[in-house]
Protein backbone atom coordinates (compact mmCIF):
# COMPACT_ATOMS: atom_id res chain seq x y z
CA UNK A 1 0.00 0.00 0.00
CA UNK A 2 1.59 3.58 -0.83
CA UNK A 3 2.62 5.99 1.42
CA UNK A 4 2.35 9.61 1.04
CA UNK A 5 5.16 11.85 1.96
CA UNK A 6 5.18 15.42 1.27
CA UNK A 7 9.25 15.82 1.29
CA UNK A 8 12.14 13.91 0.33
CA UNK A 9 13.60 13.11 3.71
CA UNK A 10 10.01 12.20 4.62
CA UNK A 11 9.75 9.27 2.37
CA UNK A 12 13.81 8.05 2.86
CA UNK A 13 12.61 7.87 6.67
CA UNK A 14 9.63 6.20 6.23
CA UNK A 15 11.16 3.65 3.56
CA UNK A 16 14.40 3.13 6.18
CA UNK A 17 12.47 2.27 8.90
CA UNK A 18 9.57 0.54 7.18
CA UNK A 19 12.34 -2.05 5.70
CA UNK A 20 14.53 -2.70 9.05
CA UNK A 21 11.11 -3.44 10.36
CA UNK A 22 10.86 -6.03 7.43
CA UNK A 23 14.49 -7.17 7.97
CA UNK A 24 16.00 -5.45 5.26
CA UNK A 25 18.56 -3.52 4.89
CA UNK A 26 18.16 0.58 5.34
CA UNK A 27 20.61 1.55 2.74
CA UNK A 28 18.36 0.04 0.03
CA UNK A 29 15.69 2.61 0.40
CA UNK A 30 18.75 5.87 -0.16
CA UNK A 31 19.65 3.43 -3.23
CA UNK A 32 16.21 3.09 -4.52
CA UNK A 33 15.44 7.37 -3.98
CA UNK A 34 18.67 7.92 -5.54
CA UNK A 35 16.86 5.51 -8.83
CA UNK A 36 13.72 7.59 -8.98
CA UNK A 37 15.17 11.11 -8.43
CA UNK A 38 17.61 10.31 -10.77
CA UNK A 39 20.32 11.89 -8.10
CA UNK A 40 23.59 10.99 -7.26
CA UNK A 41 24.27 10.46 -3.22
CA UNK A 42 25.34 13.81 -3.18
CA UNK A 43 22.64 15.66 -4.77
CA UNK A 44 20.46 13.30 -2.83
CA UNK A 45 21.45 14.79 0.44
CA UNK A 46 21.37 18.53 -0.68
CA UNK A 47 17.14 17.78 -2.20
CA UNK A 48 15.99 16.64 1.51
CA UNK A 49 13.73 19.40 2.00
CA UNK A 50 12.53 18.91 -1.26
CA UNK A 51 9.13 18.36 -2.23
CA UNK A 52 8.51 14.95 -3.84
CA UNK A 53 6.00 14.31 -6.53
CA UNK A 54 2.98 11.74 -5.65
CA UNK A 55 4.05 10.10 -8.99
CA UNK A 56 7.61 9.58 -7.84
CA UNK A 57 6.51 8.82 -4.00
CA UNK A 58 4.33 6.04 -5.41
CA UNK A 59 6.96 4.37 -7.50
CA UNK A 60 9.50 4.63 -4.85
CA UNK A 61 7.38 2.64 -2.46
CA UNK A 62 6.53 -0.13 -4.62
CA UNK A 63 10.03 -0.65 -5.21
CA UNK A 64 10.42 -0.75 -1.33
CA UNK A 65 7.54 -3.05 -1.41
CA UNK A 66 9.28 -5.05 -3.97
CA UNK A 67 12.53 -5.24 -2.43
CA UNK A 68 10.74 -6.33 1.15
CA UNK A 69 9.09 -9.40 -0.61
CA UNK A 70 12.74 -10.40 -1.55
CA UNK A 71 13.37 -8.99 -4.88
CA UNK A 72 16.73 -7.61 -5.61
CA UNK A 73 17.77 -3.97 -5.54
CA UNK A 74 19.77 -4.35 -8.84
CA UNK A 75 16.63 -6.41 -10.16
CA UNK A 76 14.50 -3.07 -9.30
CA UNK A 77 16.68 -0.64 -10.88
CA UNK A 78 18.04 -2.68 -13.35
CA UNK A 79 21.93 -2.13 -13.05
CA UNK A 80 24.76 -2.96 -10.98
CA UNK A 81 28.52 -1.56 -10.60
CA UNK A 82 30.95 -3.88 -11.66
CA UNK A 83 35.04 -3.19 -11.84
CA UNK A 84 33.80 1.20 -11.99
CA UNK A 85 31.18 0.42 -14.72
CA UNK A 86 27.26 0.05 -14.77
CA UNK A 87 26.10 -3.26 -16.14
CA UNK A 88 22.53 -3.57 -17.00
CA UNK A 89 20.75 -6.79 -15.04
CA UNK A 90 17.58 -8.98 -15.09
CA UNK A 91 16.47 -12.30 -13.86
CA UNK A 92 18.09 -13.98 -16.53
CA UNK A 93 21.60 -12.97 -15.42
CA UNK A 94 22.88 -13.26 -12.06
CA UNK A 95 24.00 -10.17 -10.41
CA UNK A 96 27.86 -9.11 -10.82
CA UNK A 97 29.61 -9.96 -7.64
CA UNK A 98 32.40 -8.00 -6.07
CA UNK A 99 34.63 -11.60 -5.93
CA UNK A 100 34.47 -11.49 -9.75
CA UNK A 101 36.16 -8.18 -9.56
CA UNK A 102 39.60 -10.75 -8.07
CA UNK A 103 38.93 -13.03 -10.81
CA UNK A 104 39.55 -9.21 -13.14
CA UNK A 105 42.28 -8.61 -11.30
CA UNK A 106 44.44 -11.95 -11.34
CA UNK A 107 43.47 -12.31 -15.17
CA UNK A 108 44.70 -8.68 -15.86
CA UNK A 109 48.01 -9.16 -14.62
CA UNK A 110 48.55 -12.60 -15.41
CA UNK A 111 47.95 -11.96 -19.49
CA UNK A 112 50.39 -8.48 -19.37
CA UNK A 113 53.13 -11.25 -17.17
CA UNK A 114 52.44 -14.18 -19.41
CA UNK A 115 51.81 -12.15 -22.74
CA UNK A 116 52.99 -8.81 -22.33
CA UNK A 117 52.71 -7.10 -25.47
CA UNK A 118 52.06 -9.40 -27.75
CA UNK A 119 49.72 -9.08 -30.18
CA UNK A 120 46.13 -10.94 -30.94
CA UNK A 121 45.87 -12.78 -27.71
CA UNK A 122 42.27 -15.04 -27.97
CA UNK A 123 40.34 -15.02 -24.70
CA UNK A 124 37.10 -16.73 -24.20
CA UNK A 125 34.70 -16.09 -21.34
CA UNK A 126 32.45 -18.98 -20.94
CA UNK A 127 29.07 -18.93 -18.85
CA UNK A 128 29.22 -14.91 -19.55
CA UNK A 129 26.02 -14.33 -18.21
CA UNK A 130 25.55 -10.18 -17.95
CA UNK A 131 29.34 -10.10 -19.61
CA UNK A 132 30.86 -8.86 -16.72
CA UNK A 133 34.16 -10.31 -17.27
CA UNK A 134 34.28 -10.25 -20.97
CA UNK A 135 33.56 -6.66 -21.26
CA UNK A 136 35.64 -5.84 -18.11
CA UNK A 137 38.78 -7.17 -19.64
CA UNK A 138 38.34 -5.54 -23.50
CA UNK A 139 37.59 -2.14 -21.68
CA UNK A 140 41.11 -2.94 -19.33
CA UNK A 141 43.36 -4.71 -22.04
CA UNK A 142 41.60 -3.10 -25.80
CA UNK A 143 44.13 -5.64 -27.44
CA UNK A 144 42.16 -8.54 -26.85
CA UNK A 145 40.39 -10.14 -29.13
CA UNK A 146 37.29 -11.39 -26.55
CA UNK A 147 34.91 -14.02 -27.36
CA UNK A 148 31.48 -14.78 -24.32
CA UNK A 149 29.59 -17.64 -24.36
CA UNK A 150 26.49 -18.90 -22.37
CA UNK A 151 24.19 -21.26 -22.90
CA UNK A 152 21.25 -19.25 -22.17
CA UNK A 153 19.98 -16.61 -25.12
CA UNK A 154 18.46 -14.64 -22.73
CA UNK A 155 21.87 -13.91 -20.55
CA UNK A 156 23.27 -13.68 -24.05
CA UNK A 157 20.53 -10.93 -24.70
CA UNK A 158 21.25 -8.93 -21.80
CA UNK A 159 25.38 -9.01 -22.47
CA UNK A 160 25.12 -8.03 -25.86
CA UNK A 161 22.88 -4.95 -24.46
CA UNK A 162 26.08 -4.48 -22.22
CA UNK A 163 28.71 -4.72 -24.92
CA UNK A 164 27.09 -1.76 -27.03
CA UNK A 165 26.21 0.12 -24.13
CA UNK A 166 29.63 -0.20 -22.82
CA UNK A 167 31.16 0.06 -26.72
CA UNK A 168 33.06 -3.33 -26.28
CA UNK A 169 34.14 -5.27 -29.00
CA UNK A 170 33.27 -8.80 -28.11
CA UNK A 171 32.23 -11.81 -30.11
CA UNK A 172 29.36 -13.57 -28.62
CA UNK A 173 28.08 -17.61 -29.33
CA UNK A 174 25.20 -19.60 -27.31
CA UNK A 175 25.75 -22.38 -26.57
CA UNK A 176 27.00 -25.24 -23.32
CA UNK A 177 30.41 -24.70 -21.83
CA UNK A 178 33.51 -25.00 -24.66
CA UNK A 179 30.95 -26.72 -27.58
CA UNK A 180 30.96 -22.73 -29.39
CA UNK A 181 34.67 -22.30 -28.70
CA UNK A 182 35.74 -25.88 -30.91
CA UNK A 183 36.55 -24.20 -33.57
CA UNK A 184 40.33 -21.91 -32.49
CA UNK A 185 43.19 -22.53 -29.72
CA UNK A 186 43.38 -20.22 -26.95
CA UNK A 187 45.64 -18.27 -24.89
CA UNK A 188 42.98 -17.39 -21.65
CA UNK A 189 39.85 -19.14 -20.73
CA UNK A 190 38.13 -17.45 -18.21
CA UNK A 191 34.91 -18.62 -16.27
CA UNK A 192 32.52 -18.17 -13.16
CA UNK A 193 30.16 -21.02 -13.77
CA UNK A 194 27.30 -22.64 -11.49
CA UNK A 195 28.84 -24.01 -9.00
CA UNK A 196 26.99 -24.13 -5.90
CA UNK A 197 25.75 -28.05 -5.03
CA UNK A 198 22.03 -28.21 -5.06
CA UNK A 199 21.83 -29.05 -1.37
CA UNK A 200 23.44 -26.07 -0.22
CA UNK A 201 20.29 -24.21 -1.11
CA UNK A 202 19.23 -24.53 2.11
CA UNK A 203 21.84 -22.11 3.34
CA UNK A 204 20.73 -19.89 0.87
CA UNK A 205 19.00 -15.90 1.34
CA UNK A 206 15.50 -16.50 -0.49
CA UNK A 207 16.45 -13.10 -2.13
CA UNK A 208 18.90 -15.27 -3.79
CA UNK A 209 16.74 -18.61 -4.27
CA UNK A 210 13.25 -17.07 -5.33
CA UNK A 211 14.69 -14.43 -7.80
CA UNK A 212 18.39 -15.25 -9.28
CA UNK A 213 18.79 -17.64 -12.52
CA UNK A 214 19.00 -21.65 -11.10
CA UNK A 215 20.88 -22.48 -13.58
CA UNK A 216 23.61 -20.08 -13.42
CA UNK A 217 23.96 -20.95 -9.83
CA UNK A 218 23.87 -24.61 -9.21
CA UNK A 219 25.50 -27.78 -10.84
CA UNK A 220 25.29 -31.80 -10.69
CA UNK A 221 28.36 -33.67 -8.34
CA UNK A 222 28.57 -31.42 -5.63
CA UNK A 223 28.66 -28.36 -7.30
CA UNK A 224 31.28 -29.63 -9.56
CA UNK A 225 30.12 -31.03 -12.61
CA UNK A 226 31.34 -28.19 -14.66
CA UNK A 227 34.60 -28.02 -13.50
CA UNK A 228 35.05 -32.06 -14.46
CA UNK A 229 33.90 -30.83 -18.24
CA UNK A 230 35.85 -28.03 -18.74
CA UNK A 231 38.91 -29.76 -17.38
CA UNK A 232 38.31 -32.96 -19.61
CA UNK A 233 37.47 -30.68 -22.77
CA UNK A 234 40.52 -27.73 -22.35
CA UNK A 235 43.45 -29.15 -23.10
CA UNK A 236 42.97 -29.80 -26.56
CA UNK A 237 41.50 -25.75 -26.69
CA UNK A 238 44.61 -24.49 -25.56
CA UNK A 239 47.47 -22.99 -27.23
CA UNK A 240 50.92 -22.54 -25.11
CA UNK A 241 51.62 -20.73 -23.52
CA UNK A 242 48.09 -20.04 -22.13
CA UNK A 243 45.90 -20.06 -18.92
CA UNK A 244 42.81 -21.11 -17.57
CA UNK A 245 41.10 -19.24 -14.68
CA UNK A 246 37.60 -20.26 -13.03
CA UNK A 247 35.90 -18.86 -9.70
CA UNK A 248 34.94 -21.55 -7.10
CA UNK A 249 32.93 -22.09 -3.94
CA UNK A 250 35.40 -21.46 -1.38
CA UNK A 251 35.18 -25.37 0.07
CA UNK A 252 36.27 -26.26 -3.52
CA UNK A 253 39.74 -25.29 -4.43
CA UNK A 254 41.31 -28.61 -3.99
CA UNK A 255 38.66 -30.49 -5.65
CA UNK A 256 38.98 -27.82 -8.59
CA UNK A 257 42.87 -27.81 -8.48
CA UNK A 258 42.94 -32.13 -8.69
CA UNK A 259 40.32 -31.90 -11.64
CA UNK A 260 42.82 -29.54 -13.87
CA UNK A 261 45.97 -31.10 -12.37
CA UNK A 262 44.71 -34.30 -13.84
CA UNK A 263 44.34 -33.03 -17.16
CA UNK A 264 47.41 -30.71 -17.35
CA UNK A 265 49.81 -32.45 -15.54
CA UNK A 266 52.63 -30.04 -16.36
CA UNK A 267 50.55 -27.10 -15.67
CA UNK A 268 51.37 -24.61 -12.38
CA UNK A 269 48.13 -24.98 -10.29
CA UNK A 270 47.25 -21.97 -8.24
CA UNK A 271 44.31 -21.85 -5.55
CA UNK A 272 43.82 -17.88 -4.53
CA UNK A 273 41.75 -16.23 -2.03
CA UNK A 274 39.47 -13.39 -2.37
CA UNK A 275 39.35 -10.45 -0.06
CA UNK A 276 37.52 -12.52 2.83
CA UNK A 277 40.07 -15.13 2.78
CA UNK A 278 38.54 -17.78 1.09
CA UNK A 279 38.73 -19.88 -1.75
CA UNK A 280 37.50 -18.42 -4.35
CA UNK A 281 39.89 -18.53 -7.20
CA UNK A 282 41.93 -21.85 -9.28
CA UNK A 283 44.07 -20.85 -12.32
CA UNK A 284 46.14 -23.03 -14.29
CA UNK A 285 48.77 -21.94 -16.39
CA UNK A 286 50.54 -23.98 -19.09
CA UNK A 287 54.14 -22.34 -20.17
CA UNK A 288 55.68 -23.03 -23.09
Amino acid sequence: MTQHFNFVYEALNGASSFLLDNGREEIAARLLLQHVLKKSYTELLTSMRDKISEGDCEAFWQMVESHVKGMPIQYIIGVEEFYGRTFMVNESVLIPRPETEELIVEATERIKRIFGDKPNIQLADIGTGSGAIAITLKKEIPSLHVTATDISPDALKVAKKNAEMLEADIHFEEGDLTAPIECQKWQVVLSNPPYIAYDEAKEMSEVVLEHEPHTALFADEDGLALYKKLAKNLPNLMTKPSFIGVEIGYAQGNAVAALFKESFPQAKIDILKDMNGKNRMVFCELGV
